[in-house]
């Protein structure tokens, strides 16, 4: 799951049933605006928008349309809360629902849509979501073949953060495959005698998420999309033999002694380490290796963890961890769906005014995030590693999932399967820990 520009943990879904679901078929039918529960009658100069995003992130998503709003005479009256996903249903089901909300999970949006109160996107939004983003992406504000809505910003999981002198000095290269950044551990462990790799799990309460997107990644570039499909909905039980593959593979880099934890211990102090004490790890060249999404860069620049620099020719830099073959990426990622519970003239102007490539190139210019919008320039970005997650995301051979603790119930996605990532660290079978998190997977 994601906060801020990283992971903005919000409250389980399982209050809303989300595990019932059945996500995204990625056809869409164009809808055009169809009155519903939400139809909010005629425009009166004011939308309302309500999501997650607040603080310094909230002033920056009211500064990327400030000056469309005002060309247009419409005022965009935004409200962030920790409360979204708890109030987001009450407020539907009462009729105080906003114009417009940011779902941070495809399946909290999908569920209120399966219960019609979600307006189906206009035809504006269609042509829009039709020309600016993948088939993925679209799928995942689709239910039942209707599109809803239209994702906004995105974030990239999966990189592999390194420094390019010290890959010089030892004669190696990237990896284009698995196996070859397996064969690279061994060399770099050889060739220095310590450890590669350095990883961090801690997060308060949420310690085990950064393990659960090595596992997510690992399914989807060995299983397959498919598959990975068929997890995240429990069409496949969690201790199904290609998740035993993926967390198997997992743990030939972290469970391996001679592999970890670089700067910190043993393998168990991945458990203890804060996810980001690894970006000092990094900087000060401890740790050759640390696998962890683009928003890490912060964390590597940051002052306190020695300000070293992110770029192609810089101290740090990262590539996509390779899957099984060489060839076409695929990467795991979050980001959020606008989707209206309006449907007068004003509201869906503005929806598809944050469904166009102008909205996302104001934003991501802005500085911190990015969108998975063809029409971005990558060039807007405000670090080299954000630009390049932009090309990655608008690759067309990309394949792209949404991380799959995000779309699992709350109960499993932001429970079971963090505090079984913290088990298996600290010893228990891979056997164990997955029949463990499918026990906790909610009946039909």
């Amino acid at each position: 799951m994601s906060f801020t520009v990283h992971r903005r943990f919000t409250a389980p879904l399982a209050v809303l049933a989300v595990a019932g679901l059945a996500l995204a078929g990625c056809s869409t039918d164009t809808g055009g605006g169809s009155s519903g529960p939400g139809d909010a009658g005629e425009a009166d100069g004011i939308v309302t928008i309500t999501g997650t995003i607040q603080d310094t992130e909230a002033d920056l998503l009211e500064q990327s349309w400030a000056d469309w709003e005002k060309a247009n005479n419409i005022d965009i009256q935004y409200e962030g809360t920790k409360e979204f996903e708890a109030q987001i249903g009450v407020r539907a089901q009462g009729g105080t629902a906003p114009d417009l909300a940011i779902f941070p999970q495809p399946g909290l949006m999908a569920d209120l849509a399966s219960r019609d109160y979600i307006q189906p996107a206009p035809e504006g939004v269609a042509k829009n979501v039709a020309d600016n983003w993948s088939k993925d992406w679209a799928g995942y504000a689709t239910v039942n073949d209707t599109l809803y809505g239209a994702p906004l910003m995105a974030s990239v999981k999966g990189f592999v953060w390194y420094s390019p002198a010290q890959f010089k000095e030892w004669g190696v290269e990237v990896p284009t495959t698995y196996q070859e950044l397996l064969d690279l551990t061994k060399t770099i462990q050889e060739k220095t005698g310590t450890a590669p790799w350095c990883a961090g799990f801690g997060s308060d309460a949420a310690t085990g998420w950064p393990g659960t997107d090595w596992v997510e990644d690992l399914v989807l570039r060995q299983a397959g999309p498919d598959v990975y499909d068929q997890w995240v909905k429990h069409e496949i039980p969690f201790n199904d033999p290609a998740i035993k593959s993926a967390f198997d593979s997992v743990g030939e880099i972290l469970l391996n002694p001679d592999y970890v934890n670089a700067g910190f211990g043993d393998v168990k102090s991945i458990n203890t380490t804060p996810f980001g004490d690894p970006a000092r790890a990094l900087g000060d060249g401890s740790c050759a290796l640390h696998h962890q999404a683009s928003f890490f860069d912060g964390f590597i620049q940051d002052p306190a963890n020695g300000n070293a620099t992110v770029g192609p020719d810089a101290d740090i830099w990262a590539f996509i961890l390779p899957g099984e073959t060489a060839g076409a990426p695929a990467v795991t990622g979050g980001g959020e769906i606008v989707a209206a519970f309006s449907n007068d003239a004003d509201t869906v102007k503005v929806q598809e005014y944050l469904s166009s490539a102008d909205w996302a190139n104001s934003r991501v210019a802005l500085g911190g995030v990015i969108s998975a919008n063809k029409g971005l320039d990558p060039a807007s970005a405000s670090s080299p590693i954000l630009q390049e997650a932009i090309k990655v995301l608008q690759d067309p051979n990309t394949t792209f999932r949404f991380d799959a603790s995000d779309l699992m119930p709350g109960v499993v996605g932001a429970g079971s399967f963090w505090t079984g990532m913290v088990d298996w660290v600290n010893g228990k079978s891979t056997d164990e820990v997955l029949s463990t998190i499918e026990a906790t997977w909610p009946s039909e």
